[in-house]
């Protein structure tokens, strides 16, 4: 899938009306850390690694392996995931275009907490941690936003696990297709198609249920013509059964 649209597209299912939407799960960054830099801010954080190109489903970043570098996402998607309790992957968040991704090990030192995935051919600017500790040090304006960025992942993680709670697999997974056609989706004849590919199983994993559930669920949408599956690949036809299943916020 082309990703060099990164979000200009974002919105493409926004509700007509005002209504406050339900809390996202996996997007957390609605203003990716490099947006948030100033001209030569940005420039000089560019200069500073170098960009490398990565295939589909390679792993950049193991939980647990030391710090030595930070990645600032160029093109391209990636998954951020964990191990849950019963040993299967839960999916943390995605990171796209202008994203900062290693950074809070690159900062205090310590272990990775997570491990990241491309889903799809990434380019990626790396960075020495202490290349970018420099430019940190020269830059309090881009530490400021890097600390804005920290706190609003903490915030989204928050979010993610008062809606873990408060609602069932169906309606945590209507929310999730509805959010990823929000903030990952583009017009096609059909309707909204997810950028992101993503599988039935990393689905499951943003949802907190197996893959057997999600697949029961999708091809009740289906039924609904609510939504059009084909293999990593998914289009929102009728987005307002999605909201009636989802709820309210």
């Amino acid at each position: 899938m082309n990703s060099s649209a990164g979000r200009a597209e974002a919105g493409a299912l926004r509700r007509p009306d005002r209504a406050v939407a339900p809390a996202p799960l996996l997007t957390d960054d609605r203003v990716p850390y490099l947006a948030r830099l100033a001209e030569k801010a940005a420039a000089a954080l560019l200069a500073a690694g170098v960009e490398l190109r990565y295939p589909e489903r390679t792993v950049l970043l193991t939980k647990g392996e030391p710090s030595t570098h930070v990645l600032l996402v160029r093109d391209g998607w990636l998954k951020v995931t964990d191990e849950s309790a019963d040993g299967h992957e839960a999916l943390l968040a995605l990171r796209g275009p202008g994203d900062v991704v290693g950074e809070s090990a690159a900062l205090d030192g310590t272990t990775r907490s997570a491990t990241v995935v491309t889903l799809e051919p990434v380019a990626a600017v790396v960075i020495a941690s202490e290349r970018f500790r420099d430019f940190l040090d020269r830059h309090p304006a881009a530490e400021r936003s890097l600390m804005a960025v920290v706190t609003d992942r903490m915030r989204a993680g928050d979010r993610k696990r008062l809606e873990l709670a408060a609602c069932d697999v169906r309606q945590r997974l209507a929310r999730l297709l509805l959010e990823l056609a929000e903030h990952h989706g583009e017009r096609v004849a059909e309707g909204v198609r997810v950028r992101v590919p993503l599988t039935q199983q990393e689905l499951a994993g943003a949802v907190g249920a197996s893959r057997e559930s999600v697949a029961r669920l999708l091809g009740e949408l289906r039924e609904r013509d609510a939504v059009i599956t084909r293999r990593q690949e998914l289009v929102v036809t009728r987005p307002e059964v999605l909201r009636r299943i989802g709820g309210p916020a």
